[in-house]
This record gives structure tokens, C-alpha cells and sequence, in this order.
């Protein structure tokens, strides 16, 4: 983003007229925000075809090129890698970190059964709301800065991955050190809900695998010989959903059992896959304990105990706050109304939160997200995209990091 001709945005707050001009250009690019995701969307881009992430990282890597910034792409292992991008010239000062991702839980061939369509102000397809319109909600927000010829005082860094939907395996790496230097991020994942909060909150997810071995024996001959791994996996079972607590949040959950050769055979071996949620850093570690000291009931088996809550929570921290009620503030100065809310899903939010304030689910208005109704609401999530655009000359914060 060119700094020559651009007008710095200085001060705590907009003007109600700055505000306007925003919202007004946002609203006149319509066609072309439609048109942009409709490209988007049509390279489908499951993350489990790293080579189907490469054309749509292009894609928006072209588009931040052509606004100036510099970008720079990061070749994935397994995935289908990652783009960073920022402005030149601007290295030491504060910083603000966007964030997409370009992966879909649907595999290609899905639009030939949900195509993509537009219904008035609904547009339908598969990836749409999480998160194709959220990419589009960036790049339509730096366009807006730039074709007002405001340039923020915070550098905005983007980092669009594309192993967001498999829990970023290899990415978390580069968002945890970005987030180390940035005074603040934006998420652009959908909204939460028709009503289209913002998510100030998201559980924590957790997953550990859990293998018993026991001791294989003929159940008819000696099965006192024997000690059943999957009669120890029941009791552990039991143990781990025990420590699901509704009230305080926390969730366990064994989602899949292995165990056993043949029905007349005592087990040697059993397995289980558990998904762990919970609301705090405190209960996280809560949880981590309790499951890495199970202890075996039956005797002659033993467990094997892999995993760990590997994303922590997004928390109603003082700086998230605060980047809220900023966002809020905002929101009636452009005639939107926001609310917020809690996911129970993570989000490449949950791990910026632990370096800088973050604000989540500032993405596209709608639904579905991984369902057969996806949609999403394209003037609601128009004036989301003012939205980010005024966040985006918010000052500094005062403890500001440099990228």
C-alpha cells in the first residue's frame, strides 16, 4: 500500500463523516465484491488437496501485490503452504495482523451438487461464509483505504494459510510469531449466528489419543489368562466423560473406539480418540492432568496416553475487551449494530489472543458453515467490511508491538 498521497488517520476516533465515505465506497463495489468471491469460490480448495490451495493463495496474493504490499509466499510440507504480506518500507513500525484461510472442509466436485448462486442479497456455495467472503472482506477493506487515499498508522501485515480447518498443523508456527509482534489481529472467520456477533470468545480444543494394552487369550480355554483391553477402555471411557462439566464449559468427548480381533478373543489391544473443549487456560491444564494421570483398573493392562489441548482458549482478556468496545463504538458510528459471543469452535484466534488483543468473527454475515445451506448475506457482510476498514485506522495501542 503506497505511502506517497495517502492521508494518515490520526486521533482515538473517526468521524462520523469519515465513517460514511468508508461505508459509501465499500457499498459502491459491490459487483465487484460478488465477482471476487464468485472466483473465489468456484477454485474449490479442500485442505486435503494442498495443490487445490495454490490458484486461490494466487488469487489474493495478485490483489494485495496490486495494493502495494509485499508478499511473500511460504511453501507448505503437507499443506498447500501459506501467504504473508505487508507494506514495504514500514519494518520496526506498530504493526495490525489480518488473518484468513483459504482451506473448506468440501471436497472438490461439491459444486456440482451445491452450486453457487445468488438469491437477492444470499449468496449460496460451498466455502462462501467460512471463509471465502472473509478473504474477500480484506481485500475489498484495503481497496476501500486505498481508493479514499487513507493510509493506516498501523502497518497492516495479512497472513492467509491454508490448514486452518485441520487445526493449522504447520502454520501455527508463523501466527504465533506474528502475533508476538503485532499490537492487534483481526479474524476474519464468519460471524457468529444469524445475528451476526463478533466472537470476543472461543473454547479451547484439545485431542488425545489413548491406546490400552492388555493381554490376548482364548476367551473360552483361559480367559483368566487374559486382561481385556477393551474391558480397561470402558472404565477409562467412563473416567473421561466424568469429567465433562456443562455449567463451567468443559466438554470430553470420545469420539472413536478400536479394539479386538474376534469375538472369542480377549483383547491385547483397544483404542479411543477423545476431543477435549473447555473455556480457560486454567481448565485446560485442569483437564491435560487429569488425563495423563489415568491409571489402569484391570490388571496386566496399561495406557498409552498422546495429546493435549492444542489450541487454548480465546479469552475475554482486558485487551480483547477493549478491542471490542472499540469495534462496537465503531459499529454505531457506520449504523451497525454489533453484538458479541462465544464459539465453541477454534480459530487461529484462540492462539493470536495469547500474544496480542484479538477480535474474531469479523468475517462474512450468514450460515452453514460446513453445511448443505451455506450462505451468506452479502450488504450485511458489505458493511462488516467497512467495519474492518475503520478498524484498521484505529492508533496504536499504547503498549504497541513493532512487526
Amino acid at each position: 500500500m503506497p505511502s506517497s498521497g495517502k492521508v494518515p488517520a490520526i486521533g482515538t476516533q473517526l468521524s462520523p463523516e469519515l465513517a460514511a465515505r468508508i461505508l459509501g465506497e465499500v457499498r459502491s463495489r459491490k459487483e465487484e465484491w460478488l465477482g471476487y468471491l464468485e472466483r473465489l469460490t468456484l477454485n474449490e480448495s479442500p485442505s486435503t488437496e494442498p495443490e487445490s490451495q495454490l490458484h486461490v493463495l494466487d488469487l489474493i496474493g495478485w490483489s494485495l501485490e496490486e495494493l502495494g504490499l509485499r508478499v511473500r509466499r511460504i511453501p507448505g510440507r503437507t499443506t498447500g503452504g501459506a501467504i504473508l504480506a505487508r507494506p514495504p518500507g514500514r519494518r520496526g513500525a506498530p504493526a495490525q495482523l489480518l488473518l484468513g484461510h483459504t482451506d473448506t472442509v468440501w471436497p472438490r466436485g461439491t459444486l456440482d451438487e451445491m452450486p453457487l448462486q445468488q438469491e437477492g442479497s444470499i449468496v449460496r456455495g460451498p466455502g462462501v461464509f467460512d471463509m471465502k467472503a472473509g478473504l474477500t472482506q480484506i481485500v475489498f477493506a484495503l481497496r476501500a483505504l486505498d481508493r479514499l487515499e487513507l493510509e493506516p498508522e498501523v502497518s497492516p501485515v495479512v497472513f492467509v494459510n491454508s490448514d486452518e480447518e485441520i487445526g493449522s498443523p504447520e502454520s501455527t508456527q508463523h501466527v504465533r510469531r506474528l502475533a508476538r509482534a503485532v499490537c492487534r489481529a483481526f479474524v476474519l472467520e464468519p460471524a457468529l449466528g444469524v445475528e451476526g456477533r463478533l466472537k470476543t470468545a472461543r473454547k479451547g480444543t484439545g485431542h488425545f489419543s489413548i491406546r490400552v494394552i492388555g493381554r490376548g487369550a482364548h476367551s473360552g480355554l483361559d480367559p483368566e489368562r487374559g486382561a481385556s483391553a477393551i474391558q480397561e477402555l470402558s472404565m477409562v471411557i467412563q473416567t473421561l466423560h466424568a469429567l465433562t462439566d456443562p455449567e463451567e464449559g468443559i466438554v470430553v468427548n470420545v469420539g472413536q473406539i478400536q479394539g479386538g480381533v474376534r469375538p472369542n478373543v480377549v483383547a491385547a489391544s483397544a483404542s479411543a480418540e477423545v476431543d477435549i473443549r473447555v473455556n480457560t487456560l486454567e481448565q485446560a491444564r485442569w483437564i491435560e492432568e487429569r488425563v495423563r494421570g489415568l491409571e489402569p483398573f484391570v490388571p496386566g493392562c496399561t495406557i498409552q496416553i498422546e495429546g493435549d489441548v492444542r489450541r487454548p482458549p480465546l479469552e475475554r482478556t482486558p485487551g480483547n475487551r477493549q478491542l471490542w468496545e472499540q469495534a462496537r463504538a465503531l459499529g454505531k458510528l457506520l449504523g451497525v449494530p454489533l453484538d458479541e459471543g462465544r464459539a465453541g469452535g477454534a480459530s487461529d484466534g484462540n492462539t493470536t489472543s495469547v500474544y496480542t488483543p484479538t477480535l474474531d468473527g469479523l468475517g462474512a454475515v450468514g450460515d452453514g458453515a460446513h453445511a448443505s445451506h451455506e450462505y451468506v448475506e452479502v450488504d450485511r457482510s458489505l458493511e462488516r467490511c467497512a467495519l474492518l476498514a475503520c478498524l484498521l485506522l484505529l492508533p496504536p495501542s499504547p503498549s504497541g508491538k513493532a512487526e
